[in-house]
């Protein structure tokens, strides 16, 4: 096989109280990667579409750093590739858009050489394209983006990945208002040190969280999707955040954070039809606000990266 065509979903990192540590994969929007092998060697992007902004230059692009970095580790650091990237996922938009693009070219790449690494494996290498885009070398996105459903990162060293069980009547809908907010930015005014207070109200949301994932239990995950540390600072960021909270709730919402560094708004129901009333929620709001957006319902993805016909 010379070419492949390849999808990696968008993803909503932080889950609330999971800040760098928990994600979730989305259905249908997703960045696609078409990947041709070539009989020189590099990595060479020939065509971007969807943004303007993105280099084509292979040190400062995700596809190609991400790409780079696995063909390292196997050994073969001169093998050539060309890509073709669609971005469905905005950048800037706290839906794992750099995430997306690092998952599908080394899920693409590893397919094209016949699957050296398995997809968790593959997660430490699309982290480098991460690093690129924000500074930090996060897995938060690009593990559900590459996995599928619900992930966990126990530990980033030595990196340790792990699939959660979750109910498969649990759907989330994301509200993307059109402003941008750089994740590096949006790392930057977080704060360096926490109170002790805190860290033990996150501790104990976190647990709840990923309890009542296992187990099913809807009153528990709505009861553990809070964020004491990292959305207090990004919300003020976000027009109409603090009231979308307030109404997703009043309407059905288990609960409502922040995608990722934001801009964009998610929350989780208890299946599709409550969560479109949340999405009709959203709407009506930021209509209100006069604020343009995109809203997005969604089952959670339970394939992660997939290759296309």
């Amino acid at each position: 096989m010379d070419s492949i065509k390849v999808f990696a979903p968008a993803t909503v990192a932080n889950v609330a109280c999971g800040y760098d540590v928990l994600g979730f994969a989305l259905q249908e929007i997703g960045d696609e990667l078409i990947i041709r092998k070539t009989s020189g060697p590099g990595l060479t992007i020939t065509e971007i579409h969807g943004s303007d902004e993105l280099s084509k230059d292979a040190d400062q692009n995700v596809v190609t750093v991400a790409t780079q970095d696995m063909l390292n580790a196997l050994g073969k650091p001169g093998l050539g590739f060309e890509f073709e990237l669609t971005k469905k996922v905005k950048p800037g938009s706290g839906l794992g858009s750099s995430a997306s693009s690092s998952a599908a070219a080394v899920f693409g790449v590893n397919r094209l050489l016949d699957e050296p690494f398995t997809k968790k494996e593959l997660v430490q290498f699309a982290m480098e394209g991460e690093k690129l885009a924000s500074g930090v070398p996060h897995a938060d996105n690009v593990a559900p983006s590459l996995l599928g459903g619900f992930t966990f990162i126990r530990s980033y060293n030595p990196l340790d990945v792990l699939q959660l069980d979750y109910p498969q009547e649990l759907c989330a809908t994301v509200v993307h208002p059109q402003i941008e907010i750089k994740t590096s930015d949006a790392k930057r005014m977080l704060k360096q040190q926490i109170e002790l207070r805190d860290a033990i109200v996150q501790w104990g949301n976190l647990g709840g969280l990923i309890h009542g994932l296992s187990k099913g239990d809807f009153d528990l995950i709505g009861r553990s999707l809070n964020d004491v540390i990292a959305e207090p600072i990004r919300g003020i960021l976000i027009p109409g955040f603090q009231e979308a909270k307030v109404r997703s709730k009043q309407n059905g919402a288990l609960g409502c954070s922040i995608s990722g560094s934001g801009p964009s708004i998610f929350a989780l129901s208890r299946g599709m039809k409550k969560a479109q009333i949340v999405a009709e929620t959203f709407r009506s709001l930021f209509e209100e606000i006069g604020l343009e957006s995109y809203v997005h319902v969604s089952p959670i993805n339970p394939k992660g990266a997939e290759v296309l016909k």
